[in-house]
């Protein structure tokens, strides 16, 4: 089993060198990197080049239209069983990740079923442990499913279709719905904390808010139906859905909440 863990990058400073080297310290070495470049102007590249030369790191510079693009380009360059993107500024959470990633996709039962490994991120930006729904179904794919950051694809689910680039923000949330509705992808949740997140990222902006939340309607309306999608919009307020996302993106409230979440997300677990 190997793994793909695919940079893209443009102008990222040091930013690059930092993820790379959360790359390759991790203990297990079954893995190569794809860093895909979008003509960078910085020298980020060069040094990087330098720096981390060895058979694992391939690099790869090729024009592209935006983040979801050069990730699908840099898929065209992955060989392994498993696809993972680490974005410039994220880093494995530790240096056994990938260890404990791989003891998860030996353990699980998939047969020949296409499967989306995914476990829980550190986010740096309100110092807590964001944990991703273990129980995938309809409700979760309209309010929160695990970011890419989080995220192991079998190789054959974005060898088959990848990212729709006419997703600025929201492309990543679009695939993995195919993946769930469409392509029939057994999702399987790791008690692992894969990445620290940086956030305040490109999807963070204002302008780019604005256009998640159009994005999040016209992807929710090509998977569900009219009924399901008003269903879950009040439920959603039902359960003061602004208020919560408050309390999840502000430092003094965000652990505090994001614990209350783990144990909601354990109980419901245990029951099911």
């Amino acid at each position: 089993m190997t793994f793909s863990i695919i940079v893209v990058c443009r102008n990222a400073g040091e930013k690059l060198n930092k993820t790379i080297d959360s790359i390759l310290r991790q203990t297990e070495d079954d893995y190569e990197i794809i860093v895909q470049d979008g003509f960078s102007t910085d020298g980020s590249v060069e040094r990087l080049a330098v720096e981390s030369a060895g058979e694992k790191l391939k690099i790869f510079r090729e024009k592209d239209t935006g983040i979801y693009d050069a990730m699908n380009r840099a898929v065209a360059h992955a060989s392994g069983d498993y696809f993972f993107f680490l974005n410039c500024g994220d880093y494995f959470q530790e240096e056994t990740v990938l260890a404990q990633v791989k003891d998860e996709i030996a353990g699980a039962e998939l047969g020949k079923k296409a499967g989306i490994f995914y476990g829980d991120i550190w986010e740096r930006t309100t110092n807590a442990l964001v944990m991703s729904n273990p129980h995938i179904d309809d409700f979760a794919c309209y309010r929160n499913v695990p970011c890419h950051q989080a995220c192991f694809y079998d190789r054959r689910l974005l060898q088959k279709r990848g990212f729709r680039v006419c997703y600025k923000v929201r492309a990543d949330y679009e695939h993995f719905l195919w993946c769930y509705y469409k392509a029939h992808a057994v999702m399987h949740y790791m008690p692992v904390t894969v990445a620290s997140y940086e956030g305040d990222g490109f999807s963070e902006t204002r302008e780019n808010k604005r256009r998640s939340l159009v994005e999040h309607m016209h992807i929710v309306g090509k998977y569900m139906s009219r009924k399901q999608i008003v269903k879950y919009r009040l439920l959603m307020l039902a359960t003061l859905s602004p208020l919560r996302t408050y309390l999840a993106q502000h430092e003094a409230t965000a652990e505090l909440y994001q614990k209350i979440k783990r144990k909601i997300y354990s109980c419901v677990s245990q029951k099911a």
